[in-house]
This record gives C-alpha cells, sequence and structure tokens, in this order.
C-alpha cells in the first residue's frame, strides 16, 4: 500500500483520489475548498484545508513522506507552479501535474516535475480512437508504436480461431490473454477458439493493428 496526496479536489482530482483508495491506497485529499473537503471527508483516508502554495503547511502535513503527489489545481496558474515549487523545495520526488494551458505545460516542464497531464486532450484522444475503432474496449500506448488494446468479440466472430484473425499480422500481433466471463485465459495458443462476448487483448504496432480492424468489426 502507497501513500499519495492529491492537491486540489475538484472533479479531476477527487476522482484520482477516490480511485487511489478504492485500490487500497492511503491518500490525503488537500483543498482550500471547504465544500470540497466536506464532500470527500468520510472517503479519504484524510481530507485537509490548507493552502498548497503555503510549504510550511504542506510540511507540516508530511507531503514529504508521500510516495508521489498530484497537483490538481484547477484553473489558477499561479498556485499551481507555487505548489509545485513547494513540494520541490520539500523533496517530494515524484510529482504529477495536472496542466490547464501551453504556457503551463512549458514551465512545468522547465520546473522538471514527473509527469505532466492533460486530462481533457487525454480523453478527447481515447473518444476518438473509441469513435474510429468501435470494437476496441481499451487500449494503452506502450511507447514506440506499441499499444495494448482490448476487443469485444462480437457474435459474427464466435467460433473463430485466433490464428484466422490474426492471419494478416500474425508476425507482428500477439494475443497476450482472452477474458471470458470471470475467467482469464493466459498464455493463449493460436488454436484458441473464441466465444462472443470474449474479450481478447492484443499487443503490437498501431499500424498492424489498425489493418486487421476491418476483420475484427
Amino acid at each position: 500500500m502507497s501513500k499519495f496526496a492529491v492537491i486540489g479536489l475538484g472533479r479531476f482530482g477527487s476522482a484520482a483520489s477516490l480511485e487511489l483508495m478504492r485500490l487500497g491506497h492511503q491518500v490525503i485529499g488537500i483543498d482550500s475548498n471547504v465544500k470540497f473537503i466536506n464532500r470527500l471527508a468520510d472517503h479519504l483516508s484524510h481530507a485537509v484545508i490548507a493552502d498548497a502554495t503555503d510549504e510550511q503547511a504542506l510540511a507540516e502535513l508530511d507531503i514529504p513522506g508521500c510516495d508521489a503527489a498530484l497537483v490538481a489545481i484547477g484553473e489558477n496558474l499561479e498556485a499551481s507552479i507555487l505548489c509545485v515549487l513547494n513540494l520541490k523545495n520539500l523533496g517530494v520526488s515524484q510529482i504529477w501535474v495536472k496542466a490547464t494551458s501551453k504556457a503551463h505545460h512549458t514551465i512545468l516542464t522547465r520546473l522538471g516535475v514527473s509527469r505532466i497531464i492533460h486530462p481533457e486532450e487525454e480523453m478527447g484522444v481515447k473518444v476518438a480512437q473509441a469513435l474510429n475503432y468501435p470494437m476496441v474496449n481499451q487500449y494503452l500506448a506502450l511507447g514506440h508504436n506499441q499499444y495494448l488494446v482490448e476487443i469485444d468479440i462480437i457474435p459474427r466472430l464466435k467460433g473463430s480461431r485466433i490464428q484466422e484473425l490474426l492471419a494478416d499480422g500474425q508476425a507482428f500481433v500477439k494475443a497476450v490473454l482472452v477474458k471470458r466471463r470471470d475467467k482469464v485465459v493466459s498464455p493463449v495458443q493460436p488454436d484458441f477458439v473464441l466465444e462472443s462476448h470474449d474479450s481478447l487483448v492484443l499487443a503490437g504496432s498501431l499500424d498492424i493493428l489498425k489493418s486487421l480492424a476491418p476483420k475484427l468489426s
């Protein structure tokens, strides 16, 4: 179990906090808005009213003892930057920050934070991918043009063997696993017969996965 600080408990910060709690971690939620604190007080390990631009306030909350800090402050650019500087001064090594503009991103890059997040842009890309490839339930970018995708097997593909579906890209795409109701099959043999409503997880390059899309949709 890890310990995280989430600073800024608007929609993005509260969603991240609650999911971290669901995953079994400790979460210190921090915001200057008492309404946000009251809303989450019974759901987080600690929910504290504090000014994140005050370095001493963060030090008293033992933020340096956390495994990572997520700065989810919304439109207040100055507060976000001051908070990051305070975390840096306190020795927090893992700092993830929500960016709200290109200028914000540029400043955060210069400050050397661990990761910069653009929630709206990232969600927009996921929605576009879902619209373009409706058979893809989930996808994960692995870097270097490699992806993991989860594909729902539609009734038309019932009875197909994996080697048949991947015939056009078998040398470049790997079937990682199959989810069938409450069971997971891994490793998956090429002659594995799929049922409708199975979920097939594939790994491969984006170009090859795109070329297989017409057969899977």
